[in-house]
């Protein structure tokens, strides 16, 4: 079971990994990976935390390596909010090719909400918000998700604690987890390892930089610019002006 585990790890670059446990007196412990690819490119994991607010920028790099021994880099930079209720306001961002003039562009609007459960996927192409049901809370517990140390027949995983820092003026601690799936196990005929470096801010519930290097997904580097942990504009969570909006929540069962 302990293989599986490290072999999705490191498809996904844990960017699709959630742990989930019941907690006493309500809510779940929540623990998500930053980084990855499925399908397209995971990014940092935000978590409905009630009582702190923020606005900042997310700046990101995804290099890839190419078959002739280069690589490809791709970048953009979005906005995230969220205010002491725990919504979270997000935009979300076209790739584009660094260091061209090729120009980035919001695709998406994300607005969730604990309290009434729901996620407006807003598509600025088409002005349609599609409703969704949220399933997390301001309940939950969040915090880092940690891989461990251990080493057994089919690989091995080590952390290093890189102990605290200040970054943009929040308090984070480091860590730095090496994993490493061993040759022969998923058809791979060398030694599968995935790194992921991330810096956790434990009031803000998030990671205020986040590195991750995979076989699979590549180098991809999420880092939080521009923090302000003032409370937001409520408008904000708001559904954008001349929006219909198309409801799922029924094929949510």
């Amino acid at each position: 079971m302990r293989i599986w585990r490290l072999f999705f790890l490191l498809m996904t670059g844990a960017g699709a990994t959630i742990c989930l446990a019941q907690q006493q007196g309500g809510g779940s412990e929540v623990r998500v990976a930053d980084g990855g690819q499925s399908g397209g490119m995971e990014s940092i994991f935000v978590p409905p935390k009630a009582g702190a607010p923020f606005s900042l920028t997310l700046h990101t790099e995804w290099k890839r390596s190419l078959g002739n021994g280069g690589s490809i880099t791709f970048t953009n930079e979005r906005r995230i909010v969220r205010d002491s209720e725990g919504r979270i306001f997000q935009e979300r961002a076209a790739l584009v090719p660094k260091n061209t003039n090729v120009k980035g562009f919001i695709s998406t609007i994300q607005i969730t909400d604990p309290a009434q459960h729901t996620w407006y996927n807003c598509i600025l192409a088409t002005k349609v918000c599609d409703l969704y049901r949220y399933h997390l809370s301001t309940t939950d517990k969040f915090g880092p998700l940690r891989g461990g140390n251990y080493v057994d027949s089919g690989g091995s995983s080590q952390e290093e604690d890189l102990g605290v820092s200040s970054t943009l003026g929040e308090d984070t601690h480091g860590y730095k987890e090496t994993s490493t799936l061993n040759p022969g196990q998923t058809g791979n005929d060398q030694p599968l390892v995935t790194v992921r470096e991330f810096w956790y801010s434990a009031r803000l519930a998030f990671n205020l930089i986040s590195i991750v290097d995979s076989p699979f997904s590549g180098h991809q580097e999420f880092t939080v610019r521009d923090l302000n942990t003032a409370e937001p504009d409520p408008a904000l969570f708001e559904i954008p002006a001349g929006y219909k909006v198309a409801d799922h929540r029924a094929d949510d069962k």
